[in-house]
């Protein structure tokens, strides 16, 4: 039987039950986790637009929106730099 390491099995489906949905790949997780990132930043830019327009008269919470936007945005780029040299590492070792 291959294993293929780039899908992230499910846990299994009673009988009788839906039909399970396909597997979560590494990119679907990665792409859902970026789009996270994505609308993070957004809702911080916004909430900022809010202060600055005065709309917004709830400081700590914007200041929680990007605190939360520059965490997650960090946490993604170190992310990316543990994956990129995992595959550096993968691609030096002889075979």
């Amino acid at each position: 039987m291959h294993i293929n390491p780039y899908i992230v099995p499910l846990p299994p489906v009673e009988k009788g039950t839906k039909k399970a949905p396909a597997p979560i790949t590494f990119g679907d997780f990665f792409r859902d986790a970026l789009q996270n990132v994505n609308r993070q930043q957004l809702e911080a830019e916004a909430s900022l637009e809010g202060i600055f327009t005065g709309e917004a008269e709830d400081l700590h919470q914007v200041m929680i929106a990007t605190e939360k936007a520059r965490l997650s945005l960090q946490l993604t780029v170190q992310f990316t730099n543990k994956v990129i040299e995992a595959y550096k590492e993968i691609s030096r070792m002889q075979i």
